[in-house]
């Protein structure tokens, strides 16, 4: 039965999101107690930081996805299906604490289980939230699954995309709304092939937004009240974003809950957007434009109003291939960090740095590279970061440090 229009199922959801947001609340303590240090203590220039990376794992099978968990471990999804276990103080778990390895379609480079995230309420179920391309035709698919019960996964939400192996998407995390977002690449190849990016009819090149702790009807799962395409005639009502190319990573700030995307260009601009909740069902241009430029002009809708990327590079002259999106610092380590988005790019690994400035627009530099390949950036529960480096299979832990900036003349201050 639908509930869309229903009065008492409206005022349910209200109830379950203010719940689940109460069970968010062991994830947000972090950035909480950083937010109490950054009052003392004003954030610096980009141009002041840079970031350094300390190995301490290796031996990964092409590390793809990580999230932390509220007992310290990061979880680490490693391509062909298995999912590690690493602790700070006890290091790299030898053996799989999951393994989904009978249901992963790992047929071209960019398949494979993409992306993994913790229920908000991890610590009393286990379950977790995965995405990745199914056996036996590489449908992208997203399930959640008990920590070591593979038996019992539950598929969700799927996608059919069989005629390509590339731009699966795959990210999925928590909103601080409750809900969960997932995304999807528009079908793969080159040049936007089945026109899915403007298509609302399609989840492809999309993030998605769903209620996982309700069903209705036959689905395992809700589609949001709010969500913006619930009453568009011949749109999936469980799209929250459109005009994406390849979004394989995306992260909540779970101070302002506002969405970092990081969209792979076709081979000109890498993108990086930022949305916040108010800006459900924006348009990010894909296949009219990429970043800003204008891709193919019979895909661009006269009146058509488009968002545009807070940040954009191009291929030319920077060794770029795939921007890899990161994450907002919200740690305690480093205060003078606070607030700021940190992204790479696989093929390059230069480190961007973006933030909002607080009278309006953003400022941007780059603060270093990370180590080769870098495939996820993510943080533990205290807010610190670390990242993935695919085919050497290496976990890093990332810190900032501050640099004096150069005088006029020249001269280094020490």
């Amino acid at each position: 039965m639908s509930r869309r229009h229903r009065r008492p199922a409206t005022m349910l959801a209200g109830l379950l999101v203010l719940v689940l947001s109460a069970s968010l609340l062991p994830w947000l303590s972090a950035a909480g107690t950083a937010a109490a240090g950054r009052s003392h203590t004003r954030a610096v220039p980009l141009s002041e930081l840079t970031v350094v990376s300390e190995q301490v794992a290796f031996g990964l099978q092409r590390p793809i996805a990580i999230t932390g968990l509220p007992d310290g471990r990061m979880l680490i999804a490693e391509k062909a299906g298995t999912v590690r276990s690493y602790h700070p103080d006890t290091g790299l778990a030898a053996e799989p604490v999951l393994d989904l390895t009978a249901r992963i379609d790992t047929s071209d480079n960019e398949r494979g289980l993409l992306g993994i995230t913790p229920a908000p309420n991890f610590a009393r179920t286990g379950m977790l939230y995965v995405a990745y391309t199914s056996l036996p035709a590489g449908t992208l698919t997203l399930a959640r699954v008990r920590l070591g019960a593979p038996e019992r996964l539950q598929v969700l939400l799927t996608q059919e995309h069989s005629e390509y192996g590339n731009h699966n998407g795959g990210q999925v995390a928590f909103g601080r709304d409750g809900y969960l977002y997932w995304s999807l690449g528009d079908g793969g190849h080159a040049n936007d092939p089945f026109k899915a990016g403007q298509n609302l009819g399609t989840l492809l090149g999309k993030i998605v937004r769903i209620d996982v702790n309700r069903t209705c009807g036959a689905k395992p799962y809700c589609v949001p009240f709010d969500n913006p395409f619930v009453r568009t005639a011949g749109a999936r009502p469980e799209i929250w974003l459109y005009g994406l190319r390849n979004p394989w990573r995306f992260s909540v700030d779970p101070v302002d809950g506002s969405l970092w995307i990081g969209d792979v260009g076709q081979g000109l601009v890498e993108e990086v957007n930022h949305i916040r909740p108010s800006q459900r069902g924006a348009n990010l241009g894909w296949s009219c434009r990429e970043g800003t430029p204008v891709f193919d002009p019979q895909q661009c809708r006269a009146g058509g109003r488009y968002t545009d990327p807070v940040f954009e590079y191009q291929h030319f002259g920077t060794d770029g291939c795939a921007v890899t999106g990161g994450v907002v610092y919200r740690g305690s380590r480093t205060p003078e960090a606070w607030g700021t988005y940190v992204a790479s790019d696989y093929c390059s690994t230069v480190v961007y740095a973006v933030r909002p400035r607080p009278e309006g627009g953003y400022e941007s530099a780059t603060i270093g590279n990370f180590p080769t390949q870098p495939t996820a950036i993510a943080t533990d529960v205290h807010g610190e970061l670390y990242v993935l480096s695919d085919l050497p299979g290496w976990l890093n832990r990332v810190r900032f440090e501050r640099v004096q900036p150069t005088p006029p003349g020249g001269a280094t201050n020490r």
